[in-house]
This record gives C-alpha cells, sequence and structure tokens, in this order.
C-alpha cells in the first residue's frame, strides 16, 4: 500500500473516528447512488480476441491500477461511449522508439 501523506493520515482519523462528515445534499446523495446503481450492473457478457502484447500490457496496467483487468477493459470501454476517452496525438519520435522497445531483438521489419 502506498505511503500517505499528513492529510490523508488526518483524513483517514476522522473517517475512522466518525468525525469526517458529508457535505453532499440529500439530491446530490441520491443522484449518486442511482448513477453508481445504473454503471455498477451488468448484464451482458462479451468476448473479444485481443493480441496477447495487448493483453499483457492491459493486465500490467490493471496491475498498476490495482484492479482486475477485466474491470479496467469494462472501464476504458465505457469512458470512450460516453465521450470522456479521446484520442490525443503522439509525438511521431516518441511513438517509434515504443514500437522498438516491444520488438524482439533479431525480428527486423518486423
Amino acid at each position: 500500500m502506498p505511503k500517505t501523506d499528513a492529510y490523508e493520515t488526518e483524513l483517514l482519523s476522522a473517517f475512522e473516528t466518525g468525525t469526517l462528515k458529508s457535505v453532499a445534499t440529500k439530491a446530490e446523495l441520491a443522484k449518486f447512488k442511482a448513477a453508481a446503481r445504473a454503471t455498477a450492473i451488468k448484464d451482458r457478457r462479451v468476448n473479444i480476441r485481443l493480441s496477447s502484447g495487448d493483453l499483457q500490457d492491459i493486465q500490467v496496467k490493471a496491475l498498476e491500477e490495482g484492479m482486475p483487468y477485466q474491470t479496467l477493459i469494462a472501464s476504458v470501454l465505457h469512458k470512450y461511449v460516453s465521450g470522456r476517452l479521446t484520442e490525443r496525438e503522439v509525438e511521431p519520435s516518441l511513438h517509434l522508439s515504443q514500437s522498438k522497445a516491444k520488438r524482439r531483438p533479431g525480428k527486423a521489419g518486423t
């Protein structure tokens, strides 16, 4: 578990002692609960094929985020369809250096 700073320690202490109070209104809490219920319902199953390399990269990212890789995939797809995940420009030189690093030695041009 990552180390906590002074603010986080104070916040955790307040939560554990019950002195932490919500600033959300009842209407806001109801809205948040409804949104959580709507997004938590997983009523469909989907099977997809991924390259081994992509799946490994996803699994590594999921470990870094501390979540199951299937949850990460679902989250990325949800963000994409809801418009919160957008493409960004990548510098060509950066993109090329990353793809070279993923290649195996002795496999030039593949």
